[in-house]
């Protein structure tokens, strides 16, 4: 039977994003529902690293030292190391912005994600778990008004925002969901524990065809997330965990360094990574995290991308659902848009 609700703002997915901005939303007394189709805490195939700016939005959900004292590890910096040997270490500069960390952390994003949807829930934000939604609901003119789950419930709203990651519903729903190209690359993620010589900084060991990113994810565990092009990802077939353990063994850098470590999570795989929304909004609903922009994991900016966009969109959602004419709404998400899209646009 179907049901029918009712919210200011539905958000659809509770990742990094769309906590951020029902935490921001609820703070302003904006209702907002999260619907999310797994139970938290959850596991999500991720490099698992927060760059240091971060911080900043984490301090401002009141979260910072939550996620600190949860085991995350502080990194110093990161080592990049060429096909050819050569090695670059870069440390994070100090800052004395209140809230604002000189280091990056590393954690397990069933941790991170929990710590950030119970932030949102405290806010006052109505979050509910193990709900799939399958649609989005226009009126006559086309508007968004609503999404409408897989067991036949409708929820209606003034705006609905898509923070449902690489393979959005919202997006495709739309038609705004676009498949680029090019770089169209696949990543396994896994962890071990026992690996040889993790340090400080993370790590990034580039080579042709494909990278490989390390850091110490806090708990004696070190994430493992290897990125790789179309072309050997098609290898995956015969097996993730026989893919990466050959992999890790032809490059004596890194065999000798997981010689004697355990893998202790299965090898998830995911991508291709080649996504990009035709637009970040439409009338009725918006995009955000990676469901407008998936970044390059090599960037290692990908959750403080999610965190800073949820962030950003709340007082320009704020203002659209105050507005009396749908070009006030325009001009509104229009002004939101263009800086965080132009940059990339530009590259």
């Amino acid at each position: 039977m179907t049901t029918r609700e009712c919210a200011q703002v539905v958000i659809v997915g509770g990742g990094p994003a769309g906590s951020a901005l029902a935490f921001a939303l609820a703070r302003s007394g904006v209702s907002v529902t999260v619907l999310d189709r797994a139970h938290f805490p959850r596991s999500k195939p991720c490099a698992e690293y927060l760059s240091p700016q971060a911080s900043r939005v984490l301090a401002s959900m009141g979260v910072l030292e939550t996620v600190e004292r949860s085991g995350a590890a502080q990194l110093a910096g990161m080592v990049i190391r060429a096909p050819n040997g050569v090695r670059v270490v870069g440390e994070f500069a100090g800052c004395s912005v209140k809230g604002f960390r000189d280091r990056g952390l590393s954690v397990r994003r069933e941790i991170l994600d929990a710590i950030l949807l119970d932030a949102a829930r405290d806010a006052g934000a109505d979050v509910r778990e193990a709900t799939h939604v399958v649609d989005v609901m226009r009126d006559a003119s086309g508007r968004v008004r609503g999404v409408r789950t897989v067991d036949g419930q409708v929820l209606a709203a003034a705006f609905v925002v898509g923070a449902d990651g690489l393979r959005s519903v919202v997006a495709r729903r739309l038609a705004l969901a676009r498949t680029a190209r090019w770089p169209r690359r696949y990543a396994l993620v896994t962890h071990y524990r026992d690996v040889a010589e993790i340090g400080e900084c993370g790590e990034m060991h580039v080579e042709r065809g494909g990278y490989v990113g390390i850091a110490d994810v806090g708990g004696g565990l070190t994430t493992v997330a290897l990125v790789v092009a179309s072309r050997p990802a098609k290898s995956f077939a015969a097996g993730r965990e026989r893919f990466l353990d050959a992999w890790l063994a032809a490059r004596p850098q890194l065999a000798a360094r997981f010689a004697n470590a355990t893998r202790v999570s299965p090898v998830v795989a995911t991508g291709p990574f080649a996504s990009r929304a035709r637009r970040a909004w439409v009338p009725g609903a918006a995009l955000v995290g990676d469901a407008a922009d998936f970044f390059d994991p090599f960037t290692g900016e990908g959750i403080y991308a999610a965190l800073r966009g949820g962030e950003m969109l709340a007082p320009f959602l704020i203002e659209s659902l105050g507005t009396a004419s749908a070009r006030q709404e325009n001009a509104a998400l229009v002004e939101f848009v263009l800086p965080v899209r132009a940059p990339r646009s530009a590259r």
